[in-house]
């Protein structure tokens, strides 16, 4: 399986200006032919059974304070895993939405890295705007840091991996 490397973000981040919470977590690929919507569909729509089982339970608790849910799947030229695509281009997609209590971004990045390599990237930014945001935040992050270095490891399995990337 691929290496799963944390990656530090800074904040401000320009797709989300006002951010206080970030990570970010990448492979490097054996590869130079990967396109970023192609990644971002296969990441974000190919879900393991428990990640859609922590989805429910999520989305049925959320769904008691009028929060949005959130859906793992391919849903048209618009969305991808059930979040708004924002902007697009040879390098980037930039997925997210407004909530409540948090608005929140997932941009997923696609860099030659040398010769036949690429570096895949997921980054998740976040603006709490209140107490209950920053108490979600405290709860699923742990769960949220599983789920990114499943998808990460599980696309690298299936598209070709490398060693360690930095």
């Amino acid at each position: 399986m691929g290496v799963v490397v944390e990656q530090r973000v800074t904040l401000p981040h320009p797709d989300l200006p006002s951010a206080d919470w970030a990570d970010s977590y990448c492979v490097r690929l054996d590869r130079n032919d990967l396109d970023p919507m192609e990644v971002a569909r296969d990441l974000m729509g190919r879900a393991p059974r428990w990640v859609g089982a922590l989805l429910k339970i999520r989305n049925r608790i959320v769904g008691l304070f009028g929060l949005k849910s959130a859906e793992l799947e391919l849903t048209g030229q618009n969305k991808i895993g059930g979040f708004p695509v924002i902007d697009h281009d040879g390098e980037r997609v930039l997925l997210g939405f407004d909530d409540k209590h948090l608005d929140f971004r997932i941009i997923v990045t696609v860099e030659p890295e040398g010769a036949g390599h690429q570096h895949v990237s997921l980054t998740t930014l976040v603006n709490r705007h209140n107490l209950f945001g920053r108490i979600y935040i405290l709860v699923v992050t742990p769960f949220h840091k599983l789920i990114v270095k499943t998808f990460l490891k599980r696309f690298a399995a299936s598209k070709g991996l490398s060693r360690r990337s930095a």
